[in-house]
């Protein structure tokens, strides 16, 4: 007895389809076959058959450097109106970075 089909309609980028499509012919198989795989696959682990992230956005990925770097912290001096004294000669990189951003 034959298993009633049904159908999966998705939207998908023409190019990542064209490249998928090229790729599974090489392994000899179709995108029906593929996905019916995928699908299976989902089933038989009772999860996605690999493991999605979250990409970090830049704020985030400037933040964890940060954090690894472990930057040496510097308390710089400020005059009577509260403006910032940098010696350029104790600490350049701070002084380039106040004067050219």
């Amino acid at each position: 007895m034959e298993r009633a089909k049904a159908n999966v309609n998705i939207k998908i980028d023409s190019d990542v389809k064209e490249m998928a499509s090229q790729l599974l012919a090489r392994m000899g198989l179709d995108q029906t076959t593929a996905i019916n795989m995928f699908y299976r696959q989902i089933i038989a682990e009772r999860r996605l058959p690999f493991q999605p992230t979250v990409t970090l956005s830049l704020e985030e990925e400037i933040i964890a450097a940060a954090l690894k770097r472990n930057p040496k912290r510097v308390t710089l001096p400020a005059d009577e109106n509260g403006n910032v004294i940098i010696d350029k000669d104790k600490h350049p990189d701070i002084y380039d970075w106040a004067v050219n951003g």
